[in-house]
């Protein structure tokens, strides 16, 4: 037996590159860094942070979920297995490509903060207004108990 998992929550290096194949199948492919934090042992000695890249691979409904929201710096959780690749270079040198083929990816980001980085700079600008101008009424006119909360869910 044999197991090919890999578990992977980290942001989007670049927007992802969609393209669609002759038959009509959508592949996307971005890079995911995850980060190590910084520190230090108990005999002092620093360990710096360390980030790894990755190469995302996406097929079909997730290339094309991808393609509409998925933008540079947005985190992610990608499940999928570990695929390689090799080839020669111009040169005659053979090189190795590995690739992380997703089966599942959620989207960490709130979806809020994924527009603002998309848009303009002028729209993220005027989010924060708006927000501030908007939080003052409801500020005033939030009762002592709120009653959206209840439900009819049974836990």
């Amino acid at each position: 037996m044999s197991v090919n998992k890999v578990v992977l929550i980290g942001n989007v290096g670049k927007d992802p590159d969609v393209r669609y194949l002759d038959n009509g199948v959508a592949v996307a492919t971005f890079s995911l860094a995850t980060t190590d934090r910084a520190y230090t042992l108990q005999n002092g000695t620093q360990v710096p942070e360390r980030t790894e890249w990755h190469n995302i691979v996406l097929w079909r409904g997730l290339a094309q979920t991808a393609e509409k929201y998925v933008r540079k710096g947005d985190k992610l959780y990608i499940e999928g297995k570990i695929r390689s690749r090799f080839y020669d270079d111009q040169n005659g040198i053979k090189r190795t490509v590995v690739e992380i083929f997703a089966d599942n990816m959620e989207m960490l980001t709130p979806r809020s903060a994924s527009q603002q980085t998309g848009g303009s700079a002028q729209q993220a600008q005027a989010a924060p207004q708006q927000q501030t101008s908007a939080q003052a009424p409801q500020q005033q006119q939030q009762p002592s108990a709120d009653n959206s909360l209840t439900d009819d869910l049974p836990f």
